[in-house]
């Protein structure tokens, strides 16, 4: 049904489910589904992923225990998974009929500290890895706009272009509140040569709900919109409810409006929800017929009377969509000439060095035990202080402008996740890698590696070795379509 209705150019409401490590609350969620619609819309459950914990039930494994069968889209998170853990649910979908695939890398996994060996199967490969098993399956993706600093700003779209690129079908908007937002993603999608359909996950926000998102990575809630929220549930909990629910609703027919294909829609679990949303909708579907009604009515429901005016951007972000401040240091700019210079001399296989290096490392020698572990060690200890490598096995240094994947904590390549805030990262003890890639892709005019280079995933077994034998041996297999890979 998703996939027909992104067809035919229908709006779309996808309701999700969040599974735990039971399915006592499944009997609910299927008798929403049964409801089929939502004021006309054609209604499809999506089962989430490792949401609250990893011991949590897999949506295949959620979806088998129904009693009876819905429309679905089932959701992959990649985080503390590797391939094969993708491979093996593409297996199980297979045997239950299920074709639709929402791949995401996944919030930061509970108990992951800072330097730990925790792995993330990042969406950008997972995407590549689904299309090319399963040409035929609709996919997507994620994007998060709510973003007020311009280098994550620009991070989060570069690696948007990467998902298209790898074959994404539709991309789900992380959940946010900003109309502006809404509409920078909406210009920036139909600005590309094949636009793809984009949905926009909403919910219902009150105080409660509000105090809950602020410890979800990648949500903004800023303080006024605490402020109101605090001043509508001292009126009365039904009054902040009715509220909530009404701008829940405008919010959507806002989506509408702005021509979103559909929405996302988290928060509601019962039958009687779902009822009381389709009424508000259809009672403001009456007077709002227009977006300049809609920016009128959005308005008047975020404001109260002696209540301060609702902003939905952090206050520390100076930063307005449009301008362009950003800078990349010097030290940054001859941190890249620097070893962009070092890769052609060693690592070009075009000049006579890089062919004496070329044939020094690829010595039967280095094949031996003893030989991989001193090689092993000697790239480590050159490279772990120039550029903090963990000796990953297949060096991705050119294609993420000399700035190694391996010192983000999810050890992503191909572009950041939805969880920075600022420009900091998810974990808070460090600026986002992915940031430092932007902007010295802006200063050295290589924005393209960032939106053109599929990086892939690397496997376990082939971490902790080194590199450059693999490099320099013209019989070992490239990826299809790969760029060169830097040592």
């Amino acid at each position: 049904m998703l996939r027909k209705a992104l067809c035919e150019h229908r709006f779309v409401c996808v309701v999700e489910f969040v599974p735990r490590r039971s399915a006592e609350r499944l009997a609910g969620f299927e008798q929403l589904m049964q409801r089929s619609s939502l004021c006309g819309w054609p209604l499809v459950g999506a089962i989430a992923d490792r949401v609250s914990s990893n011991e949590d039930l897999s949506p295949p494994e959620t979806f088998s225990r129904a009693a009876c069968s819905f429309p679905a889209l089932l959701h992959f998170s990649g985080k503390d998974r590797d391939r094969q853990a993708l491979l093996d649910q593409m297996d199980r979908m297979d045997a239950a009929g299920l074709d639709q695939l929402l791949v995401l890398t996944g919030d930061r996994v509970v108990g992951h500290e800072p330097g730990q060996p925790v792995r993330y199967l990042e969406s950008v490969p997972a995407l590549d890895i689904v299309r090319q098993a399963r040409p035929s399956w609709l996919l997507g993706a994620a994007l998060n706009p709510f973003k007020y600093q311009e280098d994550e700003s620009g991070a989060q779209y570069l690696k948007a272009e990467k998902k298209l690129l790898a074959g994404t079908d539709f991309l789900t908007l992380q959940l946010g509140f900003d109309a502006r937002k809404h509409q920078e993603a909406q210009t920036w999608m139909q600005q590309r040569t094949a636009p793809v359909p984009l949905l926009a996950c909403v919910m219902a926000l009150t105080a409660r709900s509000a105090t809950l998102l602020e410890h979800v990575p990648g949500v903004t809630i800023t303080r006024s919109m605490h402020a109101l929220l605090a001043a509508e549930a001292a009126v009365s909990t039904a009054y902040a409810r009715e509220r909530s629910l009404a701008r829940l609703g405008v919010q959507i027919i806002g989506l509408e409006l702005m021509g979103y294909a559909g929405i996302h829609l988290s928060g509601i679990h019962t039958l009687e929800q779902l009822h009381a949303l389709e009424k508000t909708i259809d009672t403001l579907r009456l007077e709002i017929r227009t977006l300049e009604q809609w920016r009128a009515a959005w308005e008047a429901h975020w404001h109260m009377p002696d209540v301060p005016l609702v902003t939905f951007h952090p206050s520390e972000s100076g930063w307005q969509p449009g301008e362009s401040r950003s800078r990349a240091t010097r030290k940054e700019r001859m941190r890249y000439h620097t070893l962009s210079m070092f890769h052609s001399l060693l690592f070009s296989r075009t000049n006579p060095l890089s062919r004496g290096a070329g044939w020094l490392l690829t010595r039967r020698v280095w094949r031996t035990p003893r030989g991989r572990h001193w090689l092993h060690r000697l790239e480590r200890g050159v490279k772990r202080p120039l550029v903090g490598c963990d000796t990953c096995g297949t060096c991705r240094l050119e294609d993420t402008l000399y700035i190694c994947p391996e010192t983000c904590p999810k050890g992503l390549a191909n572009g950041p996740c939805g969880g920075t805030r600022l420009d900091r990262c998810e974990f808070g003890d460090r600026e986002c890698i992915h940031s430092v890639k932007y902007r010295t892709a802006r200063a050295t005019g290589q924005t393209r590696i960032l939106t053109d280079r599929l990086i892939p995933c690397i496997d376990a077994d082939a971490r902790h070795q080194s590199s450059w034998p693999q490099w320099f041996d013209a019989a070992s297999p490239r990826t299809p379509g790969d760029q060169e890979q830097s040592p």
